[in-house]
């Protein structure tokens, strides 16, 4: 009875948690280059005296999800989708690097590549556009370029830092960006490449997610049964004892 009270609420609560990861999925599922999360979950055994039979769920870290979004065309100058495995380097509120999938870019006041309100990274930081240009363009290794009046010919300003890093070693910060497990900055892999005038979708299947959280339902339900029947055991042992 004990070892199954112990299972049955930490398989309650794991569920509970793991609603939360597929429901936050689920908004994004239009969340341009968002990579879903897949909840992860181990075994622990319950600390004290008697026969080591008793253990619970627990929660571990989010995997990320790595498939591929639909790309769809857009035209504009500064929208990318990477092809295939990689990431976009981009700067994160503490100073340090993060990474994206999101590919639309945008300019501000003083020319500053960003996206979602962060700074492109490039091989000399954030990357800056001239004031006045006439047309960028983004090559397929990333390299960015601008046509400034009194040109003929496009010019290069920088290059999008580009990662390609183990999706084991990798997670999400609590802002939602992408960022190495072990901490620092990952070197840029020249074999990423770009697709200019595209952006790629979010990877979330909503079908899927769907399916998830009602399967995870279930398994709630089930824990509060195996829950009832420890009460219910508890009190004929009660019973037995009062005689």
């Amino acid at each position: 009875m004990d070892a199954l009270i112990y299972t049955a609420m930490s398989g309650a609560d794991r569920m509970l948690k793991a609603q939360q990861i597929h429901a936050n999925n689920l908004a994004n599922a239009e969340t341009g280059g968002f990579r879903a999360d897949i909840d992860t979950a181990i075994s622990q055994a319950v600390p004290g005296y008697g026969y080591d039979a008793r253990l619970l769920s627990k929660n571990a870290d989010t995997a990320l999800d790595v498939r591929a979004g639909t790309v769809v065309e857009t035209g504009r100058d500064l929208d990318v989708a990477l092809q295939g495995d990689g990431f976009i380097a981009i700067a994160a509120p503490d100073g340090g690097e993060a990474y994206t999938r999101a590919g639309a870019m945008t300019t501000g006041a003083d020319g500053t590549l960003s996206i979602n309100g962060h700074p492109v990274l490039g091989d000399g930081g954030a990357i800056r556009l001239p004031e006045g240009y006439l047309k960028a363009a983004v090559a397929a290794d990333g390299t960015v370029s601008v046509l400034t009046p009194g040109n003929t010919e496009m010019q290069p300003v920088d290059k999008l830092k580009l990662v390609k890093p183990d999706p084991r070693e990798i997670g999400k910060s609590a802002d939602g960006l992408i960022v190495p497990r072990q901490g620092g900055p990952l070197p840029a892999d020249d074999s990423v490449k770009v697709q200019s005038g595209h952006l790629e979708r979010s990877n979330v299947s909503a079908v899927e997610e769907m399916v998830a959280t009602m399967t995870l339902n279930r398994n709630f339900e089930m824990q509060m049964k195996l829950f009832n029947a420890a009460s219910d055991m508890n009190e004929a042992g009660n019973r037995l004892v009062r005689g």
